[in-house]
């Protein structure tokens, strides 16, 4: 893969959150009428999702390899994404390593995993990577931020800008302020991306 390609491939993170949404709707729509024409098959593109997921974990098992690093690799399919989890069954700074600060070696490794699978499928991933929890436990964090910025903007009355982050966590933190009844959009560039809470 040339270095344009990789260029190209590592951008779609940055993707406005509303593309992203879209193409999960569409994605849904495609799985239905796949399923409707198989009967009770397997549609292609849940075919393709599991496909996907084991060539990331080939991908990472052998990065586990090389690293000497302990892991056990679960693949799970929903939502029309692969979520895969790296976890041991003991406490492994090794693991915690490939997490990193606020998670960007993580962010990171999940950018060269799809990577590996765009090139062995030639298919675009939106998979999601998480290691020893750390994926769950921000959520939790995103929607204590999301409920603070919510707090803020009522109180005030003035729109809240929250931190840049990934569009996964974007996406988090759009449904968590939705629920409680506030509007949110996505604004900035590339890594400085990042939602601004308002009232309308």
């Amino acid at each position: 893969m040339s270095a344009e390609s990789t260029e190209n491939a590592i951008s779609t993170e940055f993707e406005d959150d509303r593309d992203d949404a879209q193409e999960a709707a569409q994605e849904s729509s495609q799985d239905a009428a796949e399923g409707a024409e198989a009967g009770t098959g397997k549609s292609g593109s849940a075919s393709r999702l599991e496909e996907e997921g084991d060539v990331a974990a080939d991908y990472l098992e052998e990065l586990l390899d090389i690293a000497d690093i302990d892991g056990d690799i679960d693949i799970e399919v929903r939502n029309g994404r692969t979520y895969i989890s790296i976890v041991a069954e003991e406490e492994s700074a090794g693991l915690e390593s490939l997490v990193g600060r606020e998670g960007e070696v993580l962010e990171a490794l999940q950018e060269l995993t799809r990577l590996a699978v765009l090139s062995a499928t030639e298919n675009r991933s939106r998979l999601v990577l998480d290691i020893n929890g750390y994926r769950a436990e921000r959520a939790g964090d995103l929607q204590k931020i999301a409920e603070d910025a919510v707090a803020a903007v009522k109180d005030s009355g003035e729109a809240v800008a929250l931190a840049p982050m990934s569009a996964y966590e974007r996406k988090i933190v759009h449904d968590a302020v939705a629920d409680l009844g506030l509007v949110s959009e996505s604004e900035g560039e590339g890594a400085d991306r990042h939602i601004v809470v308002s009232a309308d």
